[in-house]
């Protein structure tokens, strides 16, 4: 195994590895921008993992977490893609910026996993998308605290530090939003990935001062069903990212290895 990246959901894989909690899965290699503060991070670890640029990934190991800022996604993703490995993003919705790594993907036998992060219920959703869907629609609430930064609302000049009530600052679909709020709403591009793609699957953000949780909520229309589901995620130390998410990454990897695996 090999993590690019080291914040909150890096770290807490990065543990769960080390601890020797996936049997069957070892921690090669980091790549991080700060070694010396990576070091202290990993001082209590049982066994220290290679500090490697991200271009050296995919070299140390089978699977490759991509768990770092979208500027640098693709020199983790060509690292792995390049070299036939498996690749687990979490900047999900960089994925739909460069349709050319799953095409890559496809030609190296590499094998791209994404996540379910801070969702619920893909495994319906990939259900009900082998046969006709009408619609697939997310509403992401989040605390003001999640959202502030996000690119769309800085060119936009739209403030969400003083709100007294909800504000609706984003409607459009998920590729839209997968650009609008990079950091914030990978879950967008994850559903549109499972379900009907990026430009039929709609998204709306809600900045909310009266609520303390990450909450995401999706619609589905389709022939064989249709559902309604919500989720609320505990947000980490990293306010745009729930806690869920790194548990979620944890769960994922534990299939590589499991003699028995639930779900899609």
């Amino acid at each position: 195994m090999a993590i690019g990246g080291l914040g909150a959901i890096g770290l807490a894989v990065a543990r769960c590895l080390d601890a020797g909690e996936i049997p069957g899965l070892e921690l090669a290699a980091v790549a991080v921008r700060d070694h010396d503060k990576a070091r202290r991070n990993m001082s209590d670890f049982r066994s220290q993992p290679e500090l490697v640029t991200l271009e050296q990934l995919g070299a140390t190991a089978d699977i490759v977490i991509e768990c770092a800022p979208k500027a640098v996604f693709t020199d983790i993703a060509t690292s792995a893609i390049g070299r036939g490995k498996t690749f687990m993003p979490l900047s999900v919705g960089a994925l739909l910026d460069h349709p050319e790594l799953i095409e890559q993907a496809e030609g190296s036998e590499a094998v791209i996993v994404v996540p379910t992060g801070a969702l619920l219920g893909l495994d319906a959703v990939k259900a009900v998308a082998e046969g006709p869907v009408d619609s697939i629609s997310l509403v992401t609430r989040k605390p003001p605290g999640g959202l502030r930064g996000a690119p769309y609302l800085v060119k936009n000049n739209i403030d969400v530090d003083h709100l007294s009530e909800a504000k609706k600052v984003f409607q459009g679909s998920a590729r839209e939003a997968a650009k609008a709020f990079p950091a914030n709403v990978n879950v967008a591009a994850a559903l549109a990935l499972a379900g009907i793609g990026a430009d039929r699957t709609t998204v709306e953000v809600w900045a909310d001062p009266s609520v303390n949780r990450n909450i995401h909520t999706i619609n589905v229309n389709a022939d064989a069903s249709s559902f309604t589901m919500s989720i609320q995620n505990v947000p980490s130390v990293t306010p745009a990212t729930g806690k869920i998410t790194a548990l979620s990454v944890i769960a994922a990897l534990r299939r590589f290895t499991a003699t028995l695996v639930v779900g899609t």
